[in-house]
């Protein structure tokens, strides 16, 4: 009896590519003159790291010298001007952009401004888009959801995207914004900490800010066992974007990542999930060092999952997601939350539409393990949390608007969340040029909406 030479199996999936097993395992730094004669053992050093991150025109240009125009940092220098963020990468990121092609790089895009991409703030933009001050009982500290509260325990971080939601506070002030203080203060935690002990509902808390990388060795063990030892928390969150921008931190800082894995091993066994939240946005961002990096954690039993931004010209195909999810799978990263775009200032350029990430989270499904599959959503303006990119009560594509309740949060309210003006219709672009009509655009989507209640019930 003959063999068939491939199964039915092999037919339908062979052409699925292993591209995601594929890490970068080269020195790749040294393509950027400054860092040409850097050893591994150096560049992996997260205190050289540190005191190498590029903050101003001035240290980018040091950095990659001629692999770039003079037009160009002009273009940067504009849009440092601009920006509402400190600029802060560091020489891991800046390694792993193409800098033959820095315009069209997905990692230059998140990390470093250019004067002439940037747009005009959408008119719905405010600084605290989501309302997290507003939220706040006690400084530094958003109660929104029941059982729920985000602890910002600091405002620095490893490296300051140009997308923060949280570019009222995180980072030095810039010439757009002054900033909201939210530095480390054994006070202020210690309010918090009251706040959530007296709180008996609160059962899961994020700690974040900034960023839980840039807190030192001893602080992480503050807070874990402060946290601990509240006896109705189950379930605690270390958020940080460090493995993501600078993963050595976790392989060369062991007195750092010991005094994180100590928590999370002093939570299990007292029945208390303590895992990390990280933040990758592209696959470039993963390299055989990232890998290094998240196999200490995994190793020791730590939990780690991804959240996520979507952004325009970074990673709004289905193909970089199709690539991301895997890649993510493949250093055992699980993907969560992939998050639309908040309206942040200065970064118009970036967002894009919810018709978007719906149709990139239908083509995402089944390409991978449904736990490795994550949700898009929105994180409704002025303090809705976050829904279901597909769960809106009304959607006009043509103005851009969407409309979602958050029952659990407040259920008789609204919120609105709006598609940046530049990709609507021109029908829908003509409209948002009066300023008079806005509120009748809010108005018209808020009937609307009703509406489709109103026939649901």
């Amino acid at each position: 009896m003959s063999v068939p030479a491939t199964t039915p199996s092999e037919h339908r999936h062979g052409h699925v590519s292993l591209e995601h097993r594929h890490l970068r395992k080269d020195e790749f730094w040294r393509a950027i003159p400054a860092y040409a004669d850097v050893d591994r053992a150096t560049f992996l050093d997260h205190r050289w790291q540190a005191r190498q991150t590029v903050t101003k025109p001035k240290d980018l240009m040091a950095a990659v010298q001629d692999l770039v125009s003079p037009e160009f940092i002009a273009d940067v220098e504009a849009g440092f001007q601009h920006s509402p963020m400190a600029v802060r990468v560091s020489p891991y990121m800046l390694s792993l952009i193409d800098w033959t092609n820095p315009y069209r790089d997905p990692i230059r895009t998140q990390f470093i401004p250019l004067g002439s991409r940037l747009l005009p703030d959408h008119p719905l933009l405010t600084l605290d888009s989501l309302g997290e001050q507003r939220d706040a009982p006690v400084p530094g500290l958003t109660h929104r959801y029941p059982d729920k509260a985000l602890f910002l325990a600091l405002d620095t971080c490893p490296v300051y995207c140009r997308f923060c939601t949280r570019s009222y506070a995180v980072g030095t002030d810039t010439e757009e914004v002054e900033k909201v203080s939210l530095k480390v203060d054994r006070e202020r935690w210690a309010k918090a900490f009251e706040y959530i002990a007296r709180t008996p509902y609160l059962e899961d808390i994020v700690v974040s800010g900034g960023d839980s990388y840039q807190l030192k060795a001893s602080q992480i063990t503050d807070i874990g066992e402060s946290l601990l030892a509240i006896p109705h928390i189950r379930r605690i969150r270390f958020a940080t974007k460090g493995p993501a921008v600078m993963p050595m931190k976790l392989i060369t800082d062991t007195e750092w990542s010991d005094a994180l894995c100590r928590v999370v091993e002093k939570g299990r066994k007292q029945s208390t999930e303590v895992v990390v939240h990280t933040h990758f946005n592209h696959p470039n961002e993963i390299t055989d060092i990232t890998r290094e990096a998240i196999d200490i954690l995994f190793h020791r039993g730590v939990v780690v999952r991804n959240q996520a931004v979507l952004q325009r010209g970074v990673n709004d195909d289905l193909e970089t997601w199709r690539l991301f999810v895997r890649r993510l799978g493949q250093i055992h990263v699980q993907p969560y939350y992939v998050y639309v775009h908040d309206l942040v200032r200065g970064v118009e350029d970036l967002r894009t539409t919810v018709a978007t990430a719906i149709e990139l989270e239908k083509g995402i499904r089944g390409a991978t393990a449904g736990f490795n599959s994550p949700t898009f959503v929105v994180d409704a303006p002025g303090g809705g949390g976050k829904r279901d990119v597909h769960s809106f009560e009304y959607y006009d594509p043509e103005t851009g608007v969407s409309v979602y309740r958050s029952p659990n949060v407040d259920p008789t309210k609204l919120y609105f969340y709006a598609d940046p003006i530049d990709l609507l219709p021109p029908s829908g672009r003509e409209m948002w040029k009066d300023p008079a009509g806005h509120q009748r655009i809010l108005d018209d989507a808020a009937a609307r909406a009703r509406a489709v209640l109103a026939a649901r019930s």
